[in-house]
């Protein structure tokens, strides 16, 4: 099926972060695909900002103002182009590597300091919905830096260098590290973790509602006005318990800043 030629308005709630006459930045919850594609030809982020009357322009047909892009079950920050000029300045900032995404991860088992993954992502060879790290595949790297340490967990903050599909997912998968709950590169999930901590494990897992990846800081320079911006989204909502089973600690059910008080945003 050919994509709609025209975005069709569907009206749902939005959290924008900030928005000029350039440019609009939203809080993408996790569920909600950014463009159109096969399966959500108009319930995207995009069919929503139509109806709200952003006028959106620039980058490939059926995707205007697409600068980059969240899998459907990631949340956080997105930056949209709202004119020609905008588009132009931010797809070309992203491409040099100018665009700083950082994001936040619950991750199965430990890191020490920080990790560089430097690993080529493909296409699966035998699963076209997924990608994996194959020698053929386009240059990928990711920074994970350790946050936080939980008996069978760590929280990671992940800073992109390049951005290729999947890629966070994928990098730490491939070295042992699964994003928990993460239903396609999860590795068995909480079955990896054996002896006395599996209930532990298994009791994150049940609070886990979709992959743990949020993503929590995005910097940039402005493309009109060529001023810095930076914009922050806090742990989610719907990952709190998530975390409270990680670090068995009941507090992280209530705390809105958990990002913070762990420290996330010094980096």
């Amino acid at each position: 099926m050919a994509p709609p030629r025209h975005l069709v308005p569907r009206a749902r709630a939005l959290s924008v972060i900030y928005e000029d006459d350039a440019l609009v930045v939203l809080d993408k919850p996790a569920g909600l695909v950014v463009h159109p594609a096969p399966g959500h030809w108009d319930d995207t982020l995009l069919n929503a900002l139509v109806a709200r009357g952003t006028t959106l322009t620039g980058g490939q047909s059926g995707r205007p103002g697409i600068v980059h892009r969240l899998d459907k079950d990631t949340s956080g920050l997105l930056v949209v182009a709202k004119t020609e000029v905008a588009h132009r300045a931010l797809a070309g900032a992203l491409g040099r590597r100018q665009i700083e995404r950082h994001y936040a991860a619950l991750i199965w088992g430990h890191v020490r300091g920080q990790l560089d993954i430097d690993a080529p992502v493909a296409r699966h060879p035998k699963d076209r919905k997924r990608m994996a790290v194959l020698a053929t595949g386009r240059r990928a790297e990711s920074r994970v830096r350790h946050v936080a340490r939980f008996p069978v967990c760590d929280l990671v903050h992940v800073a992109l260098v390049t951005g290729r599909t999947h890629q966070i997912r994928v990098h730490l998968a491939h070295v042992g590290h699964p994003i928990v709950g993460d239903p396609t590169y999860g590795h068995g999930g909480a079955r990896r973790v054996t002896g006395s901590q599996r209930p532990v494990a298994e009791a994150i897992e049940r609070t886990t509602p979709r992959q743990a990846l949020h993503a929590a800081s995005l910097r940039f320079i402005h493309p009109v006005t060529g001023s810095p911006v930076q914009f922050r989204s806090e742990w989610p909502e719907d990952l709190r318990g998530a975390l409270a089973a990680a670090s068995n600690e009941e507090h992280f059910l209530d705390r809105t800043d958990a990002l913070a008080y762990l420290r996330f945003f010094e980096a």
